[in-house]
Protein backbone atom coordinates (compact mmCIF):
# COMPACT_ATOMS: atom_id res chain seq x y z
CA UNK A 1 0.00 0.00 0.00
CA UNK A 2 1.11 3.55 -0.86
CA UNK A 3 1.86 6.13 1.54
CA UNK A 4 -0.71 7.93 -0.92
CA UNK A 5 -3.48 5.05 0.11
CA UNK A 6 -2.14 4.83 3.60
CA UNK A 7 -5.23 4.94 6.71
CA UNK A 8 -4.65 8.10 8.61
CA UNK A 9 -5.38 7.10 12.06
CA UNK A 10 -7.28 7.95 14.88
CA UNK A 11 -4.64 10.55 16.34
CA UNK A 12 -3.91 11.85 12.93
CA UNK A 13 -6.81 14.60 11.88
CA UNK A 14 -6.42 15.83 14.88
CA UNK A 15 -2.74 16.40 14.14
CA UNK A 16 -2.69 17.66 10.98
CA UNK A 17 -5.49 20.65 11.89
CA UNK A 18 -2.06 21.94 12.81
CA UNK A 19 -0.27 21.44 9.42
CA UNK A 20 -2.77 21.82 6.64
CA UNK A 21 -6.33 21.65 5.29
CA UNK A 22 -9.02 18.65 6.46
CA UNK A 23 -10.79 16.67 4.66
CA UNK A 24 -14.28 17.74 5.36
CA UNK A 25 -17.54 16.18 4.08
CA UNK A 26 -21.15 16.88 4.41
CA UNK A 27 -24.75 15.89 2.23
CA UNK A 28 -27.87 16.76 1.84
CA UNK A 29 -30.44 15.45 1.34
CA UNK A 30 -33.02 16.20 -2.36
CA UNK A 31 -36.35 15.97 0.12
CA UNK A 32 -37.61 19.07 -0.76
CA UNK A 33 -36.17 22.77 -1.59
CA UNK A 34 -33.32 23.83 1.27
CA UNK A 35 -34.96 26.64 4.03
CA UNK A 36 -33.42 28.97 6.49
CA UNK A 37 -32.82 25.95 8.88
CA UNK A 38 -30.41 24.26 6.65
CA UNK A 39 -28.77 27.31 5.82
CA UNK A 40 -27.89 28.78 8.88
CA UNK A 41 -27.98 25.23 10.91
CA UNK A 42 -25.33 23.84 8.57
CA UNK A 43 -25.01 25.12 4.70
CA UNK A 44 -23.48 28.31 5.75
CA UNK A 45 -21.00 26.51 7.96
CA UNK A 46 -19.56 23.68 5.71
CA UNK A 47 -19.55 26.55 2.93
CA UNK A 48 -16.86 28.35 5.43
CA UNK A 49 -15.09 25.11 5.72
CA UNK A 50 -14.47 24.97 2.22
CA UNK A 51 -12.04 27.77 2.26
CA UNK A 52 -9.39 26.28 4.33
CA UNK A 53 -10.49 22.65 3.78
CA UNK A 54 -10.91 20.01 1.50
CA UNK A 55 -14.23 20.04 0.89
CA UNK A 56 -16.43 17.03 -0.37
CA UNK A 57 -20.27 17.89 -0.59
CA UNK A 58 -22.97 15.43 -1.64
CA UNK A 59 -26.45 15.65 -2.39
CA UNK A 60 -27.91 12.36 -0.40
CA UNK A 61 -30.39 11.25 -3.22
CA UNK A 62 -29.76 7.15 -2.07
CA UNK A 63 -31.13 8.50 1.45
CA UNK A 64 -33.78 10.36 -0.31
CA UNK A 65 -35.39 6.98 -1.53
CA UNK A 66 -36.80 6.23 2.08
CA UNK A 67 -39.42 9.18 1.94
CA UNK A 68 -39.21 10.53 -1.87
CA UNK A 69 -41.33 7.51 -4.40
CA UNK A 70 -41.57 9.77 -7.23
CA UNK A 71 -38.77 9.71 -9.85
CA UNK A 72 -39.37 12.95 -11.31
CA UNK A 73 -39.58 14.64 -8.43
CA UNK A 74 -36.30 13.48 -7.04
CA UNK A 75 -34.46 13.82 -10.38
CA UNK A 76 -35.74 17.91 -10.30
CA UNK A 77 -35.11 18.26 -6.18
CA UNK A 78 -31.42 16.88 -7.04
CA UNK A 79 -30.98 19.77 -9.77
CA UNK A 80 -32.61 22.60 -7.69
CA UNK A 81 -30.36 21.24 -4.34
CA UNK A 82 -27.22 21.75 -6.57
CA UNK A 83 -28.59 24.81 -7.75
CA UNK A 84 -29.17 26.30 -4.87
CA UNK A 85 -25.95 25.03 -3.02
CA UNK A 86 -23.72 26.48 -5.79
CA UNK A 87 -26.07 29.78 -5.65
CA UNK A 88 -25.41 30.21 -1.75
CA UNK A 89 -21.64 29.65 -2.39
CA UNK A 90 -20.56 26.39 -3.00
CA UNK A 91 -17.40 26.92 -5.10
CA UNK A 92 -16.56 24.03 -7.40
CA UNK A 93 -13.01 25.11 -7.62
CA UNK A 94 -12.88 25.22 -3.79
CA UNK A 95 -15.09 22.15 -3.05
CA UNK A 96 -16.06 18.79 -4.48
CA UNK A 97 -20.22 18.55 -5.77
CA UNK A 98 -21.75 15.34 -6.63
CA UNK A 99 -24.34 13.11 -6.29
CA UNK A 100 -24.42 10.09 -4.18
CA UNK A 101 -25.71 7.38 -6.85
CA UNK A 102 -23.40 8.76 -8.92
CA UNK A 103 -20.12 6.82 -6.76
CA UNK A 104 -20.91 3.11 -6.84
CA UNK A 105 -18.31 2.45 -4.21
CA UNK A 106 -20.11 3.76 -1.44
CA UNK A 107 -23.06 1.32 -2.21
CA UNK A 108 -20.47 -1.54 -2.30
CA UNK A 109 -18.77 -0.50 0.60
CA UNK A 110 -22.08 0.02 2.42
CA UNK A 111 -22.61 -3.64 2.29
CA UNK A 112 -19.31 -4.31 3.44
CA UNK A 113 -19.82 -2.30 6.46
CA UNK A 114 -23.47 -4.38 6.70
CA UNK A 115 -21.79 -7.32 7.17
CA UNK A 116 -20.44 -6.77 10.36
CA UNK A 117 -22.50 -4.20 11.76
CA UNK A 118 -24.64 -5.68 14.87
CA UNK A 119 -28.08 -5.52 14.72
CA UNK A 120 -27.84 -3.73 18.92
CA UNK A 121 -26.10 -0.74 17.31
CA UNK A 122 -28.85 0.20 14.62
CA UNK A 123 -31.62 -0.36 16.61
CA UNK A 124 -30.32 2.52 19.24
CA UNK A 125 -30.07 4.86 16.40
CA UNK A 126 -32.46 8.20 17.05
CA UNK A 127 -34.54 7.93 13.89
CA UNK A 128 -35.09 4.48 13.98
CA UNK A 129 -36.05 4.05 17.42
CA UNK A 130 -38.24 7.40 17.32
CA UNK A 131 -40.48 5.76 14.61
CA UNK A 132 -40.79 2.52 16.32
CA UNK A 133 -41.76 4.08 19.70
CA UNK A 134 -44.37 6.14 17.89
CA UNK A 135 -45.76 2.85 16.28
CA UNK A 136 -44.85 3.87 12.43
CA UNK A 137 -44.19 1.93 9.92
CA UNK A 138 -40.45 1.54 9.43
CA UNK A 139 -38.89 -0.21 6.25
CA UNK A 140 -35.04 -1.76 5.85
CA UNK A 141 -33.79 1.42 4.47
CA UNK A 142 -34.45 3.49 7.53
CA UNK A 143 -32.71 1.05 9.58
CA UNK A 144 -29.48 0.41 7.69
CA UNK A 145 -29.47 4.57 7.08
CA UNK A 146 -26.65 4.89 9.56
CA UNK A 147 -24.33 1.83 7.71
CA UNK A 148 -24.87 3.62 4.32
CA UNK A 149 -24.32 7.13 6.17
CA UNK A 150 -20.99 5.52 7.39
CA UNK A 151 -20.00 4.47 4.02
CA UNK A 152 -20.96 7.82 2.73
CA UNK A 153 -18.60 9.14 5.32
CA UNK A 154 -15.56 6.62 5.08
CA UNK A 155 -15.34 6.05 1.24
CA UNK A 156 -13.14 9.48 0.72
CA UNK A 157 -11.16 9.19 4.56
CA UNK A 158 -12.94 11.81 5.84
CA UNK A 159 -11.66 13.42 8.76
CA UNK A 160 -14.58 16.39 10.03
CA UNK A 161 -18.08 16.02 9.32
CA UNK A 162 -20.14 18.98 10.88
CA UNK A 163 -23.21 18.18 12.10
CA UNK A 164 -25.26 19.43 14.14
CA UNK A 165 -25.65 18.69 18.32
CA UNK A 166 -28.41 16.19 17.72
CA UNK A 167 -26.35 14.60 14.98
CA UNK A 168 -23.27 13.38 16.76
CA UNK A 169 -24.55 10.13 17.07
CA UNK A 170 -24.15 9.70 13.42
CA UNK A 171 -20.47 10.28 13.78
CA UNK A 172 -20.28 7.67 16.70
CA UNK A 173 -22.25 5.05 15.09
CA UNK A 174 -19.74 5.16 11.89
CA UNK A 175 -16.25 5.55 14.25
CA UNK A 176 -18.13 2.31 15.76
CA UNK A 177 -18.56 0.51 12.47
CA UNK A 178 -14.94 1.37 11.32
CA UNK A 179 -13.78 0.93 14.30
CA UNK A 180 -15.20 -2.72 14.27
CA UNK A 181 -13.96 -3.23 10.47
CA UNK A 182 -10.39 -2.01 11.63
CA UNK A 183 -10.07 -4.61 14.80
CA UNK A 184 -11.28 -7.80 12.61
CA UNK A 185 -9.44 -6.51 9.12
CA UNK A 186 -6.56 -4.23 10.28
CA UNK A 187 -6.13 -0.28 9.99
CA UNK A 188 -8.30 0.18 6.78
CA UNK A 189 -11.01 3.48 7.66
CA UNK A 190 -10.08 6.91 8.99
CA UNK A 191 -12.00 7.27 12.24
CA UNK A 192 -13.92 10.62 11.24
CA UNK A 193 -14.35 13.48 14.07
CA UNK A 194 -17.63 15.59 14.41
CA UNK A 195 -17.13 19.73 13.85
CA UNK A 196 -20.53 20.30 16.48
CA UNK A 197 -22.11 23.23 14.42
CA UNK A 198 -22.65 26.66 16.75
CA UNK A 199 -25.66 25.93 18.65
CA UNK A 200 -27.08 29.52 18.36
CA UNK A 201 -27.54 28.30 14.66
CA UNK A 202 -30.83 26.97 15.55
CA UNK A 203 -33.44 28.76 13.76
CA UNK A 204 -37.67 28.64 15.01
CA UNK A 205 -39.69 27.58 12.29
CA UNK A 206 -43.06 29.55 11.66
CA UNK A 207 -44.99 27.70 14.50
CA UNK A 208 -41.72 28.68 17.45
CA UNK A 209 -40.96 24.89 17.36
CA UNK A 210 -37.45 24.10 15.65
CA UNK A 211 -37.38 24.21 11.67
CA UNK A 212 -37.95 21.42 9.80
CA UNK A 213 -39.51 19.87 6.88
CA UNK A 214 -41.30 17.32 8.97
CA UNK A 215 -43.05 20.19 10.52
CA UNK A 216 -43.98 21.97 7.74
CA UNK A 217 -43.07 25.40 9.36
CA UNK A 218 -40.43 26.35 6.93
CA UNK A 219 -39.60 29.25 5.17
CA UNK A 220 -37.96 28.81 1.70
CA UNK A 221 -34.50 30.41 0.95
CA UNK A 222 -35.85 30.93 -2.65
CA UNK A 223 -38.98 31.70 -4.34
CA UNK A 224 -41.26 34.74 -5.15
CA UNK A 225 -39.81 37.43 -2.71
CA UNK A 226 -44.25 38.54 -2.39
CA UNK A 227 -44.94 34.76 -0.59
CA UNK A 228 -42.12 34.00 1.32
CA UNK A 229 -42.76 38.00 3.04
CA UNK A 230 -46.43 36.65 3.43
CA UNK A 231 -45.53 34.01 5.27
CA UNK A 232 -43.53 35.24 7.46
CA UNK A 233 -46.57 37.49 8.42
CA UNK A 234 -48.29 34.68 9.17
CA UNK A 235 -45.23 33.30 11.65
CA UNK A 236 -47.31 32.51 15.02
CA UNK A 237 -47.41 35.02 17.73
CA UNK A 238 -48.16 35.39 21.22
CA UNK A 239 -50.83 36.94 22.60
CA UNK A 240 -49.31 39.72 25.14
CA UNK A 241 -50.29 43.29 25.13
CA UNK A 242 -48.36 45.96 22.92
CA UNK A 243 -47.38 47.71 25.66
CA UNK A 244 -45.92 45.00 27.45
CA UNK A 245 -41.93 45.11 27.80
CA UNK A 246 -40.81 41.37 27.00
CA UNK A 247 -37.65 39.67 26.80
CA UNK A 248 -35.70 39.30 23.28
CA UNK A 249 -34.30 35.72 24.07
CA UNK A 250 -37.16 34.16 24.48
CA UNK A 251 -38.83 35.20 21.40
CA UNK A 252 -38.69 32.93 17.99
CA UNK A 253 -38.98 36.50 16.05
CA UNK A 254 -36.44 38.07 17.59
CA UNK A 255 -34.26 34.61 17.11
CA UNK A 256 -35.04 35.01 13.24
CA UNK A 257 -34.26 38.81 13.12
CA UNK A 258 -30.62 37.95 15.10
CA UNK A 259 -29.85 35.77 12.04
CA UNK A 260 -30.04 38.75 9.91
CA UNK A 261 -29.43 41.74 11.37
CA UNK A 262 -25.95 43.76 11.71
CA UNK A 263 -25.51 44.51 15.75
CA UNK A 264 -25.83 47.74 16.07
CA UNK A 265 -29.66 46.48 14.49
CA UNK A 266 -30.11 43.77 17.01
CA UNK A 267 -28.87 45.99 19.97
CA UNK A 268 -31.51 48.15 18.18
CA UNK A 269 -34.54 45.32 18.36
CA UNK A 270 -33.61 43.99 21.82
CA UNK A 271 -34.11 47.76 23.33
CA UNK A 272 -37.24 47.48 21.38
CA UNK A 273 -38.50 44.37 23.31
CA UNK A 274 -37.44 45.22 26.61
CA UNK A 275 -39.02 48.77 26.34
CA UNK A 276 -42.37 47.36 25.35
CA UNK A 277 -45.01 49.33 23.07
CA UNK A 278 -44.82 47.60 19.80
CA UNK A 279 -46.30 45.34 17.56
CA UNK A 280 -45.37 41.91 16.28
CA UNK A 281 -46.01 43.26 12.58
CA UNK A 282 -43.00 45.29 12.69
CA UNK A 283 -40.73 42.64 13.46
CA UNK A 284 -41.99 40.48 11.09
CA UNK A 285 -41.41 43.35 8.02
CA UNK A 286 -38.22 43.23 9.67
CA UNK A 287 -37.53 39.99 9.06
CA UNK A 288 -38.81 40.18 5.55
CA UNK A 289 -36.99 43.16 4.72
CA UNK A 290 -34.12 42.07 5.99
CA UNK A 291 -33.88 38.22 4.86
CA UNK A 292 -34.56 39.52 1.54
CA UNK A 293 -31.70 41.98 1.40
CA UNK A 294 -29.17 39.26 2.92
CA UNK A 295 -30.53 36.61 0.34
CA UNK A 296 -30.67 39.04 -2.54
CA UNK A 297 -26.55 38.33 -4.45
CA UNK A 298 -27.59 34.14 -3.81
CA UNK A 299 -31.01 34.58 -5.20
CA UNK A 300 -29.20 36.50 -8.51
CA UNK A 301 -26.95 33.87 -9.27
CA UNK A 302 -29.48 31.08 -8.81
CA UNK A 303 -31.93 32.61 -11.46
CA UNK A 304 -28.34 32.98 -13.30
CA UNK A 305 -28.06 29.14 -12.81
CA UNK A 306 -31.76 28.24 -13.87
CA UNK A 307 -30.24 29.66 -17.16
CA UNK A 308 -27.24 27.81 -17.71
CA UNK A 309 -28.81 24.04 -16.44
CA UNK A 310 -25.64 22.60 -18.61
CA UNK A 311 -23.21 24.07 -16.69
CA UNK A 312 -24.39 22.30 -13.00
CA UNK A 313 -24.51 19.20 -14.84
CA UNK A 314 -20.83 19.77 -15.84
CA UNK A 315 -19.75 20.25 -12.29
CA UNK A 316 -22.31 17.37 -11.14
CA UNK A 317 -20.16 15.35 -13.42
CA UNK A 318 -16.41 16.82 -12.49
CA UNK A 319 -17.27 16.15 -9.04
CA UNK A 320 -18.64 12.88 -9.18
CA UNK A 321 -15.37 11.77 -11.33
CA UNK A 322 -12.74 13.16 -8.50
CA UNK A 323 -15.32 11.29 -5.95
CA UNK A 324 -15.23 8.15 -7.90
CA UNK A 325 -11.09 7.84 -8.08
CA UNK A 326 -10.84 8.43 -4.18
CA UNK A 327 -13.69 6.29 -3.51
CA UNK A 328 -12.08 3.38 -5.50
CA UNK A 329 -9.32 3.60 -3.95
CA UNK A 330 -10.86 3.08 -0.55
CA UNK A 331 -13.09 0.56 -1.07
CA UNK A 332 -10.21 -1.51 -3.01
CA UNK A 333 -8.37 -0.78 0.56
CA UNK A 334 -11.36 -2.84 2.24
CA UNK A 335 -12.27 -5.57 -0.39
CA UNK A 336 -8.21 -5.90 -0.29
CA UNK A 337 -8.21 -5.82 4.30
CA UNK A 338 -11.52 -8.61 4.08
CA UNK A 339 -10.62 -10.85 1.04
CA UNK A 340 -12.12 -9.49 -1.48
CA UNK A 341 -9.30 -9.14 -3.56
Amino acid sequence: MSSADRPVSPSEPTEKSAKGPLRVLSGIQPTGRPHWGNYFGAIRQYIDLQEANEGYYFIADLHALTTVRDAAVLRQNVLDTAMDLLALGLDPTKATLFVQSHIPEVSELCWLLLSGTPMGLLQRCVAYKEKVEKGLPADVGLFTYPVLQAADILAYDSQLVPVGADQVQHIEVCRDIASRFNHQFGDTFVLPKANVLDASAKVPGTDGEKMSKSYDNTLPLFGEVKKISKQIMRITTDSRPMEDPKEPEDDHLFQLFRLFGNPDEIDAMAAMYRRGGFGYGDVKKAIAQSSEAYFADAREKRAELEQNVDYVHQVLAEGAEKARNVAAKVLGRAQSACGLR
